[in-house]
């Protein structure tokens, strides 16, 4: 009985190694291939859509990514379920923009400060433009595609850390991504080079670093929240201000109440139109955010009488 001990463990390791085989266990583990998912994905949360397009863009099909904010849902004023905080450990990125989301700051202060990346950390982005008088500092740097392509570079940076097997993928793709944002840079540029106005009349403070890169003055009529209740001698100054710049249309966005801007509007004599500041994208929505963006310039050239 002795002598038939390593003989019995000889034939359990050979039976192991040959169920091993046929499962392929543990395929997983090599390095660069790895990940969160089944399926050997970087499982990737992004805080709202702007990032979630320059994380799928640069990420290609090597990463899932979970956007912590429904489609159609109004970001700034996100509250988070307790599992989606706990999942924020469990990711192998976070992308965020300190500053925009509260709550999602906090989230990745309890959770994620070890795999988290905040966008307002890149270099390029420091000189943050006012949100407008009284509004602290503007965070909607995508509405620069100059500076989303920073991002873009970054992402693609800490994606080749946790993936250093197709860091040249991810670099790659961050480089099309540059030259395609750069592009809609030139077409901002020329389409508002030669303008009859400067001034944009918005509902909400969002475009700041649009009009800092193309050389607008922003007029908002609520500060840096959306959802801003406007003091009635504010609403009185900035239609003074419509009056004295001419303006023809007052500006409003998607997935807020349009009802200030139609205030102003009513007292000035001007149409409103839509201006995105391309928080999110509707559910089902073939749009995503250069043809958003492309859709403001449409907006924006006939605003300001630009040839």
């Amino acid at each position: 009985m002795i002598r038939s001990r390593p003989a019995s463990l000889a034939a359990t390791a050979a039976m192991a190694t040959l169920t091993c085989l046929l499962t392929a266990c543990g395929t997983g583990s090599s390095a660069g291939a790895s990940g969160s998912g089944s399926d050997g994905k970087k499982q990737v949360t992004v805080a709202f859509y702007p990032l979630q397009f320059v994380t799928e863009q640069v990420g290609g099909d090597r990463v899932q990514v979970t956007n912590l904010v429904k489609p159609g849902a109004e970001p700034h004023d996100l509250e988070l379920q307790p599992k989606q905080v706990a999942d924020l450990g469990k990711a192998d990125l976070v992308v965020y923009l300190r500053g925009f989301q509260p709550a999602v700051d906090d989230a990745v202060d309890q959770r994620a400060k070890q795999n988290s990346f905040d966008a307002a950390a890149v270099q390029s982005l420091q000189d943050a433009p006012a949100g407008g008088e009284d509004h602290g500092k503007d965070a909607h740097i995508w509405l620069d595609p100059t500076r989303l392509a920073a991002v873009a570079d970054k992402v693609a940076d800490r994606l080749a850390m946790i993936d250093s097997a197709h860091a040249a993928d991810y670099r790659s793709r961050a480089s099309t991504l540059r030259t395609k944002l750069e592009a809609l840079d030139k077409e901002y540029t020329t389409g508002l080079a030669q303008c009859q106005r400067r001034e944009i009349v918005t509902s909400h403070a969002a475009f700041g670093y649009l009009a800092s890169r193309y050389k607008l003055t922003q007029i908002p009529i609520t500060g840096l929240n959306p959802e801003e209740e406007p003091k009635p001698q504010h609403l009185t100054a900035v239609a003074n201000q419509a009056r004295h710049y001419k303006a023809t249309t007052i500006f409003f966005e998607t997935l807020v109440s349009p009802k200030v801007a139609e205030t102003v509007a009513k007292e000035v004599g001007a149409k409103t139109e839509v201006l995105d500041p391309i928080e999110g994208i509707e559910e089902g929505s073939s749009e995503d955010y250069v043809s958003v963006m492309r859709s403001n310039l449409t907006k924006l050239r006939p605003a300001l009488g630009c040839s």
